[in-house]
């Protein structure tokens, strides 16, 4: 038997694996594609990148390999991040622990034994102490159920799982669904590609300038050179990250029209998300937030040439409530002659037929047919495996009401079972490494802490969960983000109950996960066999 089952092989798996066998653990880690990666292995598509400034999305508890490895962007594409991770996975020599092409389907608690048995879809089967879902947040791709897609006679393409061999699009009309991080991405360089690009549109967009560049060595040694405190720094910020943007924030209504106005040009001018950091009221109070939102919205029609085109890319809801994305020149692509905007808010998508795409009376002809649709996030690639807990009682079951967890780590009725990044933590409110770090930390230094007083197991109790499912909700309703329908609700997924699954703030987050340790693992059971 091992000590522990590992899932996936993304930044939170090569963490956990490489701490686990620090305390000389036993460990199989399992992964369903061919190699390293996690996100950064299947989103292939074209345009992927990260949100998060490269200096600051990457590992911190290597210092040597913070020194030795040099980001050459700002926001850093796909094709850098997979070389990052493979690199750590190589210094590390991480690789070895895991079987790769090969998925967990399921896996039942021995209530007995207090231990998993992890079922993999080759038919093999391991047992171990403990099971740690690495699984990502954005890792289950979501396609929605529209009529006649078997029938259409293109390829069609998830920009969550673009062939890795990369695709000829040169004489291709192509068409894409979705307008979300993705589709924003990909859309100008699809224009590019194309012979003509047809984007359908059910909800605009806010999305502000990335401003990307090439990085300079003096700006890499200035972060090499105080990385601890950099880091420290970031940390102590509201998401961890963007230490170099912070400000003296005050209320948009502190200060003059012009003086709002003067602000907000600053940050579009810089780009990136920190852009919400205008104001500090942006996201709490309506007001400031529509002074934001009309700020952008001002931007499109400066950008976009065509008066109807530009209302068309304007969104009217609360920005920031759905995630904010950042861009490179998503815009202005709108100005090119062979990029068509379809309104699909308005009059959804039909069908989809042998040649395209039926809006209205209209099928709009395409031979390559992308959907930039998203994912199940937070919960759905764990929901998709049968987990059973005590009583082999399903997860399906125990969520069927929405996610209730005990610090987005630990769910009642299964013990030795942790999620990394899981619903009711920061997450993807957060510069997800920093996030990751902070969980797999957790979660090694509670297993030693087990093995080291002879315990087998821990479990979240009931009482500690339901408060924590209260007070994340309690938290996110002191602000705007729960006021559309969003992927933090699992609003993009048909069926799903909407529940907002992360946690606003990383600093209040990390302070109450260490008093859970100080206090004796308050609201844990632990146990021993016998």
């Amino acid at each position: 038997m091992k000590d522990a089952v590992v899932v996936g092989a993304g930044f939170a798996g090569l963490y956990m694996v490489h701490n686990l066998r620090s305390l000389g653990c036993t460990v199989q880690g399992f992964e369903a594609g061919a190699n390293v990666g996690g996100t950064w292995y299947w989103n292939r598509y074209p345009g992927a990148r990260c949100d998060v400034e490269s200096m600051e999305y990457s590992y911190q508890f290597d210092a040597d390999l913070q020194q030795e490895w040099t980001w050459t962007e700002r926001y850093a594409p796909q094709p850098e991040i997979l070389s990052y991770i493979n690199h750590v996975a190589d210094r590390h020599e991480l690789r070895q622990h895991f079987q790769f092409d090969t998925r967990v389907v399921g896996a039942s608690y021995d209530e007995g034994g207090d231990y998993w048995v992890v079922a993999a879809d080759d038919g093999s089967e391991v047992s171990a102490r403990f099971l740690i879902m690495a699984t990502g947040c954005l890792s289950s791709t979501n396609t929605p159920d529209i009529p006649g897609i078997e029938d259409f006679a293109g390829e069609v393409l998830h920009t969550g799982r673009w062939p890795h061999e990369g695709i000829d699009l040169t004489q291709r009309r192509v068409g894409i669904i979705g307008t979300g991080s993705s589709g924003v991405q990909a859309i100008p360089v699809l224009a590019e590609q194309s012979a003509h690009l047809t984007v359908f549109q059910r909800t605009a967009q806010y999305t502000i300038p990335a401003r990307n560049r090439g990085l300079e060595a003096d700006e890499i040694e200035a972060v090499k050179s105080s990385y601890p405190e950099f880091r420290a720094g970031n940390n102590a910020m509201p998401g961890a990250y963007g230490l170099p943007y912070q400000a003296e924030r005050v209320s948009a209504f502190d200060l003059t029209p012009e003086e709002r106005v003067e602000e907000l040009e600053r940050r579009w001018q810089v780009g990136g998300t920190t852009f919400m950091w205008a104001f500090s009221d942006a996201i709490v109070d309506p007001a400031a937030n529509e002074v934001v939102a009309e700020f952008v919205r001002g931007k499109i029609h400066e950008v976009v040439s065509d008066p109807e085109t530009a209302d068309l890319l304007s969104p009217h809801h609360v920005i920031g409530c759905k995630r904010i994305v950042i861009d490179t020149n998503y815009f202005e692509t709108f100005n090119r002659d062979d990029v068509s905007l379809v309104d699909v808010g308005t009059t959804p998508i039909a069908e989809i037929t042998a040649t395209g795409v039926r809006v209205g009376g209209l099928v709009h002809e395409v031979d390559t047919l992308v959907f930039a649709t998203g994912f199940d996030a937070m919960t759905g690639t764990i929901l998709r495996m049968d987990l059973r807990g005590r009583g082999g009682r399903p997860l399906t079951d125990s969520w069927a009401a929405g996610p209730r967890t005990y610090l987005g780590l630990s769910v009642p009725e299964f013990p030795n079972l942790f999620t990394i990044s899981g619903p009711g933590s920061p997450s993807v409110l957060t510069n997800m490494v920093a996030s990751i770090e902070q969980h797999v930390e957790w979660i090694a230094d509670c297993i030693d802490h087990l093995r080291s007083h002879g315990l087998t197991s821990i479990e979240a109790t009931p009482e500690a969960a339901d408060a924590w499912v209260d007070h994340v909700n309690a938290v996110a309703d002191q602000t705007l983000y729960p006021s559309c329908n969003s992927w933090y609700l699992g609003a993009n997924v048909p069926g799903k109950t909407r529940v907002f699954m992360p946690l606003p703030g990383f600093p209040p987050y990390v302070k109450k996960c260490e008093q859970v340790v100080a206090n004796g693992y308050d609201g844990f059971q632990l146990g021993a066999v016998g």
